[in-house]
């Protein structure tokens, strides 16, 4: 029976040798039938791969549904980062760009891979420990990423690149660029307010004219604008351009571009009020920006990259058969249930781990109250401006105005206290302290500072100026820099520690000739230790 009857290989074998007159078959037809077996096969193996890799891809968005509900909950209502809802469907479209040469491709599980799911968990886990939800959020996306290099293997992945690098736009960030844009768009200004001969005075982000006093604000800084053309920027370099050099270039013109056309965008509304009224050029300010700025600036770097696209529509976006050539042909011993726990393992671990530190306690007094000052009294709040820190999520926070009974001269402190920083609850960060959005305060420049502290000037609508020192008393040690105390936090949160966290903050106006520093520091002298001040406040004196 063994040669009664040739299997499916000698029956391609016979075929191909009956390719003669009658035969009937060309070995056109016999390559079609040898393939088609293997087209299934590999139809099956892409199916059992995408099963496994949704299967990953839902249980760590399950696991770190609280980071990725923050990432929709920013894009949605944060108008700065709008553009991200866009992201998404265009990953969508990003792959099936490409899906007719990736299945060219053969899927396999790489265990390398596994790395880039343990830095990214490691990633997260700092993001926890420290408060800094922009860790967290990017640690979240890099595991999704590792599990599509663990579960299709690095030849798919070189062939999703792009896919997977435009995918860090869905992580907001940027708003710590904020005050440099305020002050670049202030500069700018100040040279066309030349180019234009309307006399203009600048201090930090304050522009004096003839006709009024302008402040650029946060909403004016630009930032908006260009985190949207930096994520259109890079779609259009991919889709459009194969030369790296056009790229880089048309990459810089979306980057240049819209920082000069904000700083001609303020020039002109401070331009308009020039020769009309403020109010007038409020409005028109709002309507152009609103409608016509940023349609008018997209236009503009489109029109210089059109002249220079060498990307033809019906090119592809990905060679597969080329990268089909790296591969090495030999399917993956590695069973997905094995890769699976590892993955498993290596995600959970981090989040076990701050969870047990998390259900500490961190006690802080129920009530305390403002020091006694030796010299100074206690007196009504009348600021020039109103001025009063802000520490969202903290346990107490006290504020108090304070006169000198031999000068009169007056300093306001302001303690806050944490029984522990969380989410919502940092003490540090964009928001936090001396300087609160759209509070009309702006600060104007950096002072010096007595040891272990941080100073800045601020400045609101008059002008009025403010001098803050900040104080930040944290494991054990007070300082004055943000990142120190993102660094103590992170520590206590790993390994375990006190968990109490106290802001404090010492300022005082300009009023007339008196100098706000001088203030300060003969305030600070007579406190006393800010250290002592600080444990006592956190319970741990």
């Amino acid at each position: 029976m063994a040669n009664a009857a040739p299997g499916y290989a000698g029956l391609v074998r016979i075929v191909r040798t009956c390719g003669g007159r009658g035969s009937g078959m060309t070995s056109a037809t016999a390559d079609q039938l040898d393939g088609r077996p293997q087209q299934v096969a590999l139809s099956s193996l892409w199916s059992n791969h995408l099963k496994w890799l949704a299967l990953a891809s839902l249980a760590i968005l399950a696991i770190f549904w609280r980071d990725g509900a923050d990432m929709v909950g920013t894009w949605w209502t944060i108008s700065t980062y709008n553009h991200c809802l866009l992201i998404i469907p265009i990953l969508v479209w990003l792959v099936q760009q490409r899906r007719e040469e990736l299945v060219k491709l053969t899927p396999e599980i790489w265990l390398p891979g596994l790395l880039l799911t343990a830095i990214a968990s490691l990633g997260w886990l700092l993001g926890e420990a420290a408060g800094v939800a922009f860790a967290r959020q990017l640690g979240l996306l890099m595991m999704l990423q590792g599990a599509v290099v663990t579960l299709l293997g690095p030849t798919v992945a070189r062939g999703l690149i792009f896919p997977l690098g435009f995918s860090f736009f869905l992580v907001p960030f940027g708003e710590e660029f904020v005050p440099f844009l305020q002050m670049v768009t202030a500069k700018l200004s100040m040279i066309f307010l030349g180019w234009a001969n309307i006399p203009a005075f600048i201090d930090g982000i304050f522009i004096s004219t003839p006709t009024g006093y302008f402040r650029v604000a946060e909403a004016c800084s630009g930032i908006k604008f260009l985190i949207a053309m930096l994520a259109y920027g890079a779609l259009v370099s991919n889709v459009c351009f194969q030369s790296w050099n056009r790229r880089i270039l048309f990459m810089t013109a979306a980057v240049i571009v819209p920082v000069i056309a904000n700083g001609i965008r303020a020039f002109g509304t401070i331009y308009i009020a020039h020769h009309s009224t403020t109010d007038f050029a409020a409005g028109f300010d709002h309507i152009f920006y609103g409608w016509f700025f940023f349609a008018f600036v997209l236009i503009l770097v489109m029109a210089i990259g059109w002249p220079f696209f060498d990307r033809s529509i019906d090119d592809p976006m990905i060679d597969g058969d080329a990268l089909r050539q790296h591969q090495s042909g030999q399917p993956s011993e590695q069973k997905p249930v094995t890769v699976m726990t590892a993955m498993a393992v290596i995600i959970l671990v981090p989040v076990l781990w701050t969870s047990v530190l998390s259900a500490q306690k961190s006690p802080v007094p129920d009530r305390i109250v403002l020091p006694q000052v030796a010299g100074w009294e206690r007196v009504d709040y009348q600021p020039l401006y109103p001025w009063q820190p802000q520490f969202d999520g903290a346990s107490h926070q006290l504020f108090g105005r304070y006169r000198n009974r031999e000068t009169g001269g007056q300093v306001d402190l302001a303690i806050a206290v944490y029984d522990r920083q969380a989410e919502g609850r940092e003490m540090v960060g964009y928001g936090q302290g001396a300087l609160v959005p759209e509070s009309g305060w702006s600060r104007n420049r950096s002072l010096a500072a007595p040891d272990s502290a941080n100073a800045v000037e601020l400045i609101a609508p008059g002008p009025v100026v403010r001098d803050v020192v900040s104080f930040y008393r944290i494991g054990g040690k007070l300082t004055g820099s943000e990142s120190t105390v993102k660094l103590e936090t992170l520590k206590a949160n790993i390994f375990g520690g006190h968990q109490q966290a106290v802001a404090i903050l010492v300022s005082s106006e300009t009023k007339g000739e008196e100098s706000p520093g001088i203030m300060i520091e003969a305030f600070l002298a007579d406190l006393g230790p800010v250290d002592k001040l600080a444990d006592a406040m956190a319970g741990l004196r």
